[in-house]
């Protein structure tokens, strides 16, 4: 099969990419795990919100320790969740329906079970020997450097076999690829191509900045208070932000590399989207996304952090701008995925989702600049699920119990019918993790039926932002805005109108100054009521808690 095509449009600048992770989408052979038949008997309800793209997450061979992102096959679809001919046909009902479909793709490390490190792990002069990351004890029999794993330990793991530690940045059973290795770099292209010549329209690319690590393996310093308060990667209690991580990842090396990945996408228009864990990743994102040599898009953990106030997003937005300023770059937006507590429950007061915000919060996401990715039950305001320890899958948050309860709470099953067992995820067997207490009542289904539910209002929005170019690939300029709770920006692009939006994220009412002379104040399509007014001197915009507007100058 091939799918070489002379696509050069760019869909992705702009797209909003829907993420859906396969275990707790729609699990169609009723064995409590999701599946791709089931991700394509629901691509109608994901086409009819108005996105562009799905991201799929891991579905390869795997032992899934981590959940398919520990890959033991690139190109085998894990049985769990079907086959390459359930894969193909997923594909073609996307495209059908006008979606495009990118991939997971995690190159910075595999499963331990994967057949190359097998064979690497079985002698020091074999030919994959130096494939992973491997190296000598000191003579005190201590790991070689003090390198750390984002879960949690030490980031090197003892071998017998070979007599020799090997690096994972991640779980023990998840081995670094040793970037240096020309054929090493060679062996994931091939792996990727495998992919483009399926017909995928992109990929996902995870940990994209963990792809080199330092030859020398010097060991990191220590991060100072401040920097350590900075870090937004990890959870503060984990030892991971305890280091300037200058020698783990992010190293110059990987942007000869993405180069070569670039080249390989341009030969099929595939699109990219990096992510980037990175302490100071907006400078980061900026090199990995240079116009037209590297990565299409890139996104942080900037938005995905408890840190929800006016401030904050507006110092990340800039921040953002001016670094792809200096590349031509372009910049990807997230409030909610599949590592982080979902966004209703994570800035919304005390935890209690609202309504209100959750519309107001999808209005923001969908008018910054930037693509978007749009994680799977964002758009039903769906809360963080309360995971009791006995039924935690995730290794994370075993591992940082209790004061960390991992991600699990976001990765639970879709609601789609609220009377049917399960919500309608499947027919009857105990789903993998269990429904959150609330979900069913937020299903597809009971929104489905409610002009004025946070479903409807993001299939507004969405609409609305395919309808304004200016929204999809304008120029932004932010405003001042008083308080902690309060956004005012502009999107401005040549020959159209410029857009003047507003945003109250706090629980009461504020005034907005305004910049000047405006035309009509309106509310944005499928935001909650009652709508934002002028204030009582005319010389702003009063608006009512969890709320937003917009206005043309």
């Amino acid at each position: 099969m091939s799918a070489r095509r002379a696509v050069r449009d760019e869909w992705w600048r702009g797209a909003v990419v829907y993420q859906i992770y396969p275990r707790s989408f729609a699990d169609s052979n009723n064995d409590g795990v999701g599946d791709l038949r089931g991700i394509t008997e629901h691509l109608a309800y994901v086409a009819h919100l108005g996105v562009d793209a799905i991201w799929i997450s891991p579905f390869f061979k795997s032992p899934m320790a981590d959940f398919g992102y520990d890959v033991a096959d690139y190109r085998q679809v894990d049985p769990l969740f079907g086959t390459l001919a359930d894969f193909d046909a997923l594909i073609a009902q996307a495209h059908a329906l006008g979606l495009k479909v990118m991939i997971d793709q995690v190159l910075s490390h595999t499963s331990t079970e994967h057949a190359w490190f097998q064979e690497s792990q079985v002698s020091r002069d074999n030919p994959r020997a130096d494939w992973y990351v491997w190296a000598d004890p000191q003579p005190d029999g201590t790991p070689p450097n003090n390198w750390l794993s984002v879960f949690g330990g030490p980031a090197w793991h003892w071998d017998s076999q070979r007599r020799q530690y090997y690096l994972h940045s991640f779980l023990a059973s998840q081995a670094d690829l040793n970037f240096h290795h020309p054929a090493v770099q060679e062996a994931l292209l091939g792996e990727v191509r495998f992919w483009c010549e399926r017909g995928v329209d992109g990929f996902r690319f995870d940990a994209c900045n963990h792809q080199f690590h330092d030859r020398a393996l010097r060991s990191n310093p220590p991060a100072s208070a401040a920097e350590q308060a900075e870090v937004s990667t990890v959870r503060p209690d984990n030892p991971y932000a305890m280091q300037r991580h200058l020698h783990d990842k992010t190293q110059p090396e990987n942007l000869a590399f993405l180069e070569r990945l670039r080249a390989l996408l341009d030969e099929y228009g595939a699109a990219s989207i990096g992510e980037v864990g990175d302490e100071h990743p907006l400078p980061v994102m900026a090199d990995y996304t240079e116009a037209g040599k590297r990565l299409h898009m890139a996104y942080s953990f900037a938005l995905l952090t408890p840190e929800a106030s006016g401030p904050h997003i507006r110092e990340q937005v800039q921040g953002l701008e001016a670094e792809l300023a200096r590349t031509g770059g372009w910049g990807c937006w997230a409030l909610s995925n599949h590592d982080v507590p979902r966004v209703a429950s994570r800035w919304a007061p005390h935890g209690q989702p609202d309504d209100a915000l959750s519309a107001t919060l999808l209005a923001l996401l969908l008018t910054l600049k930037g693509s978007v990715c749009l994680y799977q039950g964002e758009e039903l305001g769906l809360p963080e699920a309360d995971i009791p320890f006995a039924r935690l899958q995730d290794p994370y948050g075993k591992a940082f119990w209790p004061r960390f309860k991992g991600r699990d709470g976001c990765r639970t099953p879709m609601p789609w019918w609220r009377d049917a067992v399960n919500a309608g995820f499947n027919t009857g067997a105990e789903p993998w993790l269990p429904l959150g207490a609330d979900h069913a009542q937020r299903a597809v289904d009971v929104q489905e039926s409610n002009p004025a539910s946070v479903l409807a209002r993001a299939r507004a929005l969405l609409a609305w932002r395919r309808r304004e170019a200016v929204l999809r690939q304008g120029e932004i300029r932010f405003h001042h805005a008083p308080g902690q709770h309060a956004l005012l920006f502009e999107r401005l692009l040549p020959g159209q109108a410029p857009l003047v939006l507003a945003f109250n994220l706090g629980g009461r009412a504020l005034d907005i100054p305004l910049p000047d002379t405006l035309g009509g104040l309106s509310a944005l399509p499928g935001t909650p009521l009652p709508m934002a007014q002028l204030s009582p001197d005319g010389r702003g915009w009063h608006l009512p808690p969890h709320s937003a507007a917009v206005a043309t100058r």
